[in-house]
């Protein structure tokens, strides 16, 4: 058997176009691409008879236009039945599965059901309708789990819901599967399957040794059922795999471990495929992960071209809805030719639509990299096939989708291009999708089709089955139409180059990453590193940066500096607020622009990973804008109402010289938060950053300057805490103080100020917390460990916010934390300007040390449950390996460790009795649920003394304006930092009462008339 030991990743290049090109720019490429020769009136003519008679003979009750047409997700019925197949099959104890069913079922009305809808509806509505009549009303059981009503019930929704499983998932087991493919092959002999053995990425390396033992398993068991010898890898049953599910760092900056451990188990399924001469389809996942794939594509390629010539089995999938599948199109087949190869390429629309929209919003980048219009995808999803089917000597079509007007619209192109069907192309669909259209289209015999057939446990099949309802059953979607017989057949099979972009306004159907917040105040640029284009000038930055060294403040230069400040304070606050906030935001831009140089300065002092200084720049420009937006809406002169013949203004300004202090681990976001805060409000600012990162800010406070800021209004003082910070903060002409760092320090600032002659001083304060996460036995074990792991361990655990104490429902802790055991093995500490780095070193000496004393402390004295293995012979000093230990009770935490130290605690009965024990602590400030049960959500979000509530995420990178960060208790004095409250503590405020009648009396009221 060959080894993948010559297996070779190519160096990493741009194959494709820039991946965030206007959507318009995609679309008229696509166009240009389909041509004229479509006939769409003449798919029309073709599709329409395939409509009429599946509504003359509704799908059967397993089918998924049943289930759509009784249960539209755009109603509350089809949501709660859509939460109740994600999890209710995964809960392990009673009393959560009876507060999830009640949770669901009492947000919906089930009981209207007439049972027209066939046998599933009937049953459905009837199980549901009963669980509402005897489930608790509230979210939660209370204690009426005594009732055998409510049991017996939530045992029924069990069943019901393994039964509309069973209608997605060809069989729980490979020979299941392939028997039940045995019987539908019987009525229907052009089908063909491809096996995808259920299961979401991995996380672990176990998991992904367990995939791949699916994987291979399912290869075996499909090669024994190979029919007739000569029909080669094209005409047989194959297999889907998902490379995410093979490796658990399947990503751009893991590329050496791609290389190492990807390929070779990739590889070694090839193998066993083209043995059997079968063939092996590679899914398409992120969009991150599109360059990378096609290396791994080019790479596989090139060993299979030495070794195994004549087999024609490999293959991959195509996503129409990314802006760039034509590029990716043209890639694959220019790779095959280049290796004399024909891979099987399946064309799908695609399956991770919100996410990538959202990543794209998140990330502030210039375009969405998928289409924001079905019609466009539908538009591209035709140029695609055209481009396939002119590229059949290399590739061999296969078309994903249950459209009967796309479906007829790829046979009409197909025939027009002296394509064969079955031999030059085929038809795919999923299972449970499309069954009545493809009863039709089938009555043709000479077109073959393939069915992608999930395959696995009911349990396994619940986040898959979610996305496919989201998919299909959307009120735009076609199966969900088809359902609908008031809907005619020519507004069905409507085409969609009549439905897209016209050239007039927009072309995207959402407002771009850079509108998200509106015109009055642009979303901040950002860049993808996964895009060589925005990596390079971040690696040159990076590269060539250099720290300028900042002097020390003496105690004479902080008496000059708050002199110059007290004197120049005055004039900066008599500027207009629209003044001020304009400079603010040419701050922003030039900010926005320098966004390298400034990574590069957090990478090099602040030890920043890669993904965390973009992050830190994006939200200081944010800071700037969102201040300056809200100065001009909320600091203007307000006129309040009073009797006649008075005139009533309230009008703030700034109070004097506000001192503020910053941290170390935000020493650009919050140290410009702070201070343009501070500013635009109308005050004079000493700003002391941390001392560990003074070049951060010197570097920020010339960029001020270079705005506008006057050199009287902002200055900088680099030095100690002790002194430099004491001589601020007891500073006479100090009028207010802005601090974030540690409650020790604030209650040291706040004696101080106490115990200061003169005005009282306000103390803004942000703290550190004992955060916590709460999870329920309703919640994805995935999804709970991707945001423990990031919200724990990303910045090396040094934020404010990060996750301190861990709270798991004791019927699924064990195997959450063995997943997150398993994934703590996968982190890779350290040099931060690396960008396969997802841990870097801690801040100094002095934090490393205090860490490792308490480390060894909880070795001694708790439950060691995993750590991150140190990188052998690393030169990068100050690195603390993420590590987690079991504590037996909330109260042993009481102390916060600033760094990826994670303490882990296990609950059942009351949640809300858990809360209690959080609230406790003292501290509030950030705190995370996972749970699926909204009612159980909203009552402890509301119960939480805490100041940000994360549900279903992780518990870190709050956006400014989006959630407003800050705490409670032993965690801050608030307002909330990017929030409508803050700029108000920077301000005094003065009303002023004009008696407009003293002089003659009131004009305009007399000019009325009485």
């Amino acid at each position: 058997m060959h080894t993948a030991a010559d297996l070779h990743l190519p160096p990493p290049q741009q194959r494709l176009p820039f991946p965030y090109q206007p959507e318009a720019q995609a679309l008229a490429a696509a166009r240009a691409r389909l041509g004229e020769g479509l006939d769409w009136a003449a798919a029309v003519a073709a599709a329409t008879p395939w409509v009429e008679a599946v509504r003359a003979h509704p799908a059967p009750f397993w089918a998924m236009e049943s289930l759509l047409r009784e249960y539209p997700i755009s109603r509350p019925e089809g949501l709660a039945l859509m939460r109740l197949a994600e999890a209710l099959l995964r809960v392990p104890d009673v009393e959560t599965a009876v507060a999830l069913t009640a949770d669901q079922l009492g947000r919906a009305d089930f009981s209207a059901n007439d049972g027209s809808g066939g046998m599933l509806a009937g049953l459905s509505a009837t199980a549901l309708a009963m669980s509402q009549k005897f489930l608790p009303e509230a979210g939660e059981s209370g204690g009426l789990l005594t009732r055998l009503g409510a049991r017996g019930v939530v045992a029924a929704t069990v069943r019901a819901i393994q039964l509309l499983g069973r209608q997605f998932v060809l069989g729980r087991s490979i020979d299941e599967a392939q028997g039940e493919a045995d019987k539908q092959r019987k009525a229907q002999p052009q089908l063909r399957f491809s096996y995808d053995m259920l299961g979401e990425g991995a996380r672990t390396e176990a998991d992904a040794e367990r995939y791949q033992a699916s994987y291979l398993n399912a290869i075996v068991a499909i090669a024994k059922r190979q029919g007739d010898a000569s029909v080669g890898p094209e005409g047989r049953d194959g297999i889907s795999i998902k490379l995410s599910a093979l490796f658990s760092r399947y990503e751009d900056a893991q590329r050496e471990r791609v290389h190492g451990e990807l390929l070779p188990r990739v590889w070694a399924l090839i193998e066993q495929a083209a043995a059997a001469d079968m063939n092996l389809t590679i899914d398409a996942e992120e969009v991150d992960r599109l360059e990378l794939s096609l290396e791994l594509l080019d790479a596989l390629a090139g060993r299979i071209a030495a070794t195994l010539p004549r087999w024609r089995g490999f293959g991959l999938a195509v996503q129409a809805y990314q802006t760039r599948a034509l590029s990716v199109v043209e890639a694959v087949a220019a790779i095959a030719r280049r290796h004399g190869l024909r891979f099987m390429v399946r064309l799908v629309k695609g399956a991770y639509w919100d996410g990538e929209v959202k990543r794209a919003q998140e990330m502030g980048l210039p375009a969405y990299p998928v289409f924001t219009r079905k019609p466009h995808t539908d538009v591209n999803y035709l140029a695609c096939a055209r481009a396939l089917l002119a590229h059949r000597d290399v590739i061999f079509p296969q078309f994903a989708g249950h459209n009967a007007g796309t479906i007829a619209a790829l046979l009409q192109m197909a025939e027009k291009a002296g394509a064969v069907p079955g031999q030059d192309f085929e038809l795919q669909r999923l299972h449970g999708m499309g069954d009545g259209v493809f009863r039709e289209v089938l009555k043709d015999p000479r077109v073959s089709c393939r069915v992608y057939a999930p395959v696995g446990e009911h349990r396994d099949l619940l986040a898959y089955l979610v996305r496919r309802l989201l998919e299909n059953g959307a009120n735009s979607s076609f199966v969900h139409q088809l359902a609908d017989p008031s809907v005619a057949p020519a507004e069905l099979l409507r085409s969609p180059l009549l439905e897209a972009h016209d050239g007039v306004g927009p072309a995207e159907g959402l407002p771009l990453p850079r509108a998200l917040y509106g015109a009055e105040r642009p979303n901040s640029a950002g860049a993808d590193p996964t895009c060589l284009d925005s990596r390079q000038p971040l690696a040159t930055a990076i590269a060539t940066t250099r720290l300028d060294p900042v002097p020390l403040a003496s105690q004479a230069d902080v008496a000059d500096a708050m002199q110059r400040l007290s004197q120049g304070w005055a004039g900066w606050n008599h500027r207009p607020v629209d003044e001020r906030a304009a400079v603010l935001r040419r701050a922003a831009d030039a900010l926005e622009v320098r966004l390298p140089e400034f990574c590069g300065l957090l990478v090099k002092e602040a030890h920043k990973t890669l993904g965390d200084a973009i992050s830190e720049v994006r939200e200081a420009v944010d800071f700037c804008r969102y201040y300056a937006q809200q100065a001009q809406a909320r600091l203007q002169p307000q006129e309040l109402p009073g009797p006649t013949g008075e005139r009533n203004t309230l009008r703030l300004h700034g109070r004097g010289v506000f001192v503020c202090i910053s941290p170390w681990n935000f020493p650009l976001a919050i140290f410009t938060g702070q201070v343009v805060a501070a500013l635009v409000a109308g005050n004079a600012v000493a700003a002391k950053p941390a001392e560990q990162t003074p070049a951060v800010a010197a570097r920020m406070v010339a960029l001020l300057h270079e705005a506008g800021v006057p050199a009287d209004a902002l200055a900088l003082l680099h030095g100690p805490g002790e002194t430099t910070g004491a001589a601020l903060v007891a500073h006479p002409a100090t009028a207010g103080v802005c601090f974030t760092g540690s409650t020790a320090v604030a209650r040291t600032i706040n004696r101080a100020l106490a115990a200061k002659d003169g005005p009282i001083v306000p103390l803004i304060a942000e703290t550190g917390g004992l955060n916590a996460m709460v999870v329920d036995s309703t919640a994805l074990p995935e999804q709970v460990v991707d945001a423990v792991v990031q919200s724990a361990f990303r910045s090396a655990g040094q934020r404010c916010s990060a996750l301190r104490l861990l709270c798991l429902h004791e019927g699924v802790a064990d195997g959450i934390l063995a997943m997150l055991r398993g994934a703590m093995l996968e982190l890779r500490l350290g040099d931060p300007a690396d960008w396969a780095t997802d841990v870097g070193p801690v801040i100094d000496d002095e934090a490393f040390q205090n860490l490792q004393t308490q480390i060894a402390r909880l070795r001694r004295e708790a439950a060691l449950i995993g750590e991150t293995p140190l990188p052998a012979g690393t030169a990068v000093p100050r690195l603390i390996a993420p590590v987690a230990f079991e504590l037996s009770s909330v109260a042993e935490l009481q102390q916060e460790l600033f760094g990826p130290v994670l303490h882990v605690v296990r609950w059942s009965g009351d949640p809300a009795a858990l809360v209690a024990q959080i609230n406790a602590l003292g501290y509030g400030l950030t705190f995370g649920l996972q749970t699926r049960i909204d009612s159980r959500a909203e009552r402890l979000a509301a119960q939480a003394r805490i100041g940000n509530v994360y549900v279903n995420r992780n518990m870190i990178g709050a956006v400014v304006g989006v959630q407003p960060f800050g705490g409670e208790g032993l965690s801050g004095t608030g307002p909330k930092a990017g929030g409508p409250h803050y700029l108000y503590r920077f301000c005094a405020e003065q009303c002023v009462t004009i008696n407009t009648a003293a002089a003659g009396g009131n004009a305009a009221l007399l000019a009325g008339g009485h």
